[in-house]
């Protein structure tokens, strides 16, 4: 009993840290200005991590994402600014979903991998959703919160990280793809 409540606790303080970063984490701009580091700095190789497919599976996060391009969402049911922040990556997906891969990385505080499937199932987003239940995505990352996107160019190197739901990211992906980005 009190191993059970000394993890929970731990969770539950892991859950305030967390809500705590993304009250005070930049957006996007504010991250490129350089008025504060989020996550990985640009130019930075795209760290692997294992997290789990839907299904409890353990994958490689670099295997999933694939040689190119990518967008990789660090997500949570309970998140309101990733909530916020659906309508561009929905946009993302649907312009560029042939020429990007685009990777939700569900955090394992406060949420089960059922939970994360129920979404999935709900709101069939069109892209890939892994769950990080040993949470070695959100430290290869330096993902201190949720809402926190991080854009990889075909070369494996990051691009850009943003956090909250104002981050430009059609046009963050257009530059990153190149003027020709439109599709076929």
């Amino acid at each position: 009993m009190v191993r059970a409540l000394h993890k929970s606790s731990g969770a539950a303080l892991w859950a305030v840290f967390i809500f705590a970063a993304g009250l005070a984490a930049p957006d996007r701009a504010a991250a490129q200005e350089g008025d504060a580091q989020l996550g990985l700095p640009p130019g930075t190789t795209a760290p692997d991590a294992q997290v789990e497919d839907l299904d409890g599976n353990e994958v490689s996060l670099l295997e999933v994402v694939g040689g190119g391009p990518a967008l990789i969402e660090f997500w949570a049911s309970w998140c309101e600014q990733c909530e916020l922040l659906q309508p561009e990556i929905d946009a993302v997906q649907e312009r560029f979903g042939e020429k990007i891969k685009v990777v939700a990385v569900a955090v394992a505080v406060s949420q089960s991998v059922r939970r994360v499937r129920r979404h999935v199932d709900r709101h069939d987003p069109g892209y890939t959703f892994v769950y990080d239940a040993k949470g070695e995505a959100v430290r290869a990352y330096e993902a201190l919160t949720t809402s926190i996107v991080v854009l990889v160019d075909g070369e494996g190197r990051i691009v850009s990280t943003g956090v909250g739901p104002k981050q430009g990211l059609v046009e963050a992906v257009e530059g990153m793809l190149g003027d020709g980005a439109t599709p076929g």
